[in-house]
């Protein structure tokens, strides 16, 4: 009679494997996210000292935030392709450390081009954390607290860029701006060791990305993969310094939409025709999948263009220091906070389409809020409009992210995650890109309008031109220099004035879009009650 031999394999199998602890994963995985949302905003406030630094003009300075923007896009749909090449905790953990040690060359910059080569490997591995956190959260958590699940990603990604702000100008005041990157290196190793000691892969989600791995092997989408990467780089440049180029006078900027039309137009037919494609586009023939994806992300632009808007206001106008600006940006953050778990217990009883709308409605008048703004607005007013928002957002992020993959079945939930992902982020570009274009435009308009109605001739004019005049001459300047002191002070209120009628249309734009976008909601496609996301979990926690 033959004897078994117990084999570590047969072994492993007959082991019972530890329960899910949900909160240990979702701790784990967390923490990369959290970090590559914060490094998406946190360097811009450090951007003055930081050019000093390396010897950068303003414009070149840019490029130390085009380059993260850019190698994260490019990762982001190819995160179930690697996932599935060489399994998703290897490319999590692979990502996380290349974030960290690029976000610690950062540090070490000793001039521009580095500076922009580690901000590029920093995004490299930035790219894949938040897909792939996405796809493990919706893989741990059971079906009935799906929207718990995407409350806490949502989070991470809508707190982070909210208290990167905050965090950067802190650190920039009281220490070096080298720290705003080595304040990962601890975070990240500690992210590191967690998600290596307690997050582990469901047996049968490898087995079968295995098969799929030996398919991609046989046939390589290498085309794919370059026109991806062309494209969405070429995209990503002509949206982040379009506006700096005035758009298509710059034949830079030209040779980009040319380009990135060109290749996302060949990647979408190479990706339709290929035997084992590296992005899956045919996700998109899932009507639950698309309208959340397509809805999220055009609520993400008018988000992010709301989001951006603000704070240039605060520091523009009202004369607000980067910290005193993050400060005054933190009750939106507290909300959110405080709304998300309230909105993913509430997703599954209520109808997603309910929270959304109600979302946009508290957003949009958020925004109009905003637009009766002026140079005497206090922190009383900001706080009121922006904790509306805060609402808004919360309402509408959590159910968006987790109806759009309520469908998907879960050996595909790397893929769409990838994708849903990246359009947000498109979707924010966008949005950043437009509203950027008209900020300028419209201060140009309305300094030319209020400059018409300023000639000498009028008595207003001549009497504020004389009051200044002499209230400069007590003040010790002679009659020549206070005559021309008191002429450039009525300039500089033009300016001024016209900035905030600027952004006070701004504001207006951004609450139409919104109440263009509320209709759109019922194109949102409600999941089914079963399906691939409404499985028992299949990421498993060794404790």
């Amino acid at each position: 009679m033959a004897t078994a031999v117990a084999t570590p394999e047969v072994l492993a199998q007959a082991t019972p494997k530890a329960p899910v602890n949900k909160w240990l994963v979702t701790l784990s995985v967390t923490f990369g996210t959290l970090m590559g949302a914060i490094d998406s905003s946190i360097v811009n406030v450090a951007l003055p000292q930081i050019r000093g630094a390396v010897g950068a003009t303003v414009q070149e300075i840019t490029w130390a935030t085009t380059g993260f923007v850019i190698a994260t896009v490019m990762v982001m749909p190819l995160t179930g392709f690697l996932g599935r090449m060489f399994g998703q905790k290897r490319v999590y953990l692979a990502c996380l450390v290349l974030f960290v040690a690029g976000s610690f060359l950062c540090g070490l910059a000793w001039n521009l081009p580095t500076l922009v080569l580690f901000r590029f490997l920093q995004g490299l591995g930035a790219g894949a954390l938040q897909p792939t956190e996405q796809a493990i959260l919706r893989q741990t958590f059971p079906p009935k607290e799906q929207g718990t699940a995407m409350a806490i990603f949502g989070m991470a990604v809508m707190v982070g860029p909210a208290i990167g702000p905050t965090l950067g100008g802190y650190i920039v005041d009281n220490w070096h701006w080298s720290w705003i990157f080595f304040i990962n290196v601890p975070v990240g190793i500690l992210g590191f060791f967690m998600v290596a000691r307690f997050v582990q892969e469901d047996d049968q989600l490898r087995a079968t990305a295995r098969r799929e791995a030996e398919q991609q092997r046989k046939h390589m989408d290498w085309a794919g993969i370059t026109l991806l990467c062309m494209g969405l780089a070429t995209l990503q440049y002509f949206l982040e310094e379009g506006q700096a180029d005035d758009w298509f006078e710059s034949p830079v900027i030209v040779i980009c939409a040319l380009l990135s039309a060109t290749c996302l137009i060949a990647f979408v037919i190479r990706e339709l025709t290929a035997v084992a494609p590296a992005v899956n586009l045919r996700l998109f023939k899932d009507p639950v999948f698309a309208s959340g994806t397509l809805l999220g992300a055009l609520v993400f632009a008018v988000l992010m263009a709301s989001m951006f808007l603000l704070p240039v206001f605060m520091q523009e106008l009202l004369g607000f220091t980067a910290t005193q600006s993050g400060f005054s940006l933190m009750p939106r953050t507290l909300v959110m906070m405080l709304m998300m778990p309230i909105v993913g217990r509430l997703y599954g009883k209520v109808p997603a389409r309910v929270l959304v709308g109600i979302g946009i409605v508290f957003a949009g008048f958020g925004a109009y809020e905003m637009s009766h703004f002026s140079l005497a607005t206090g922190s009383r007013n900001i706080i009121a409009a922006i904790a509306l928002q805060g609402v808004g957002f919360s309402l509408m992020f959590v159910p968006l992210s987790a109806t759009a993959l309520g469908s998907i079945p879960r050996e595909r939930m790397a893929d769409a995650t990838g994708l849903n992902s990246l359009l947000r982020q498109i979707g924010g570009s966008v949005g950043l890109a437009i509203f950027t274009t008209l900020l300028s435009r419209y201060s140009v308009l309305s300094k030319a309008s209020i400059a018409a109605h300023l000639y000498p001739e009028r008595w207003e004019v001549a009497s504020r031109m004389a009051a200044t005049q002499k209230g400069l001459m007590q003040h010790g300047l002679d009659a020549a220099s206070a005559s021309m002191a008191s002429l450039q002070m009525m300039v500089g209120n033009v300016s001024r004035q016209a900035m905030v009628l600027a952004f006070d249309k701004l504001f207006v734009l951004a609450a139409l879009m919104f109440v263009v976008v509320l209709p759109l909601i019922y194109f949102l496609k409600d999941p089914p009650s079963v399906g691939g996301s409404h499985e028992k979990p299949h990421i498993d926690v060794e404790i």
